[in-house]
């Protein structure tokens, strides 16, 4: 609003999906995206997801951080850190840098952790390991 006094601090953009509501289409500009209904989406870009008890979300989201204590079911890339609670269920494909699964958080399908490795241009570190050892036997 014009001549509205500005809060301090930074404000985030929030979508907040609430119980019984379902969402279908894309989501562009939400910093934090809250779902304790249904959404459904082809891509989504934020900074946050929540993903409450009873909540699910369907389709790929990339953010940075991620805390889910309902079901997200379809790609799911965090930068950040992704926190799986006790009621979270995570189906699909995941990506994270930093993982946290509390007891009883389910996870169903791929999870790829995301490293830092500067010269990593085909080798897992695992393999570089292996490679290592190999040599370190001749």
């Amino acid at each position: 609003m014009p001549g509205a006094p500005r809060q301090a601090g930074p404000e985030r953009r929030t979508l907040v999906v609430g119980r019984g509501i379902s969402v279908q289409g894309t989501v562009q500009d939400a910093e934090r995206l809250v779902v304790e209904g249904t959404v459904e989406s082809s891509m989504i870009q934020a900074t946050e997801l929540s993903v409450t008890q009873g909540g699910v979300f369907r389709g790929g989201i990339e953010v940075e951080d991620a805390e889910v204590g309902g079901t997200i079911d379809g790609t799911l890339t965090v930068n950040g850190s992704l926190t799986i609670r006790a009621t979270g269920r995570l189906i699909g494909k995941a990506k994270c840098r930093r993982l946290k699964v509390e007891d009883g958080g389910q996870i169903t399908g791929q999870l790829e952790m995301i490293t830092d490795g500067a010269a990593r241009p085909g080798l897992s570190e695992g393999a570089k390991a292996s490679e290592k050892k190999e040599a370190a036997a001749s």
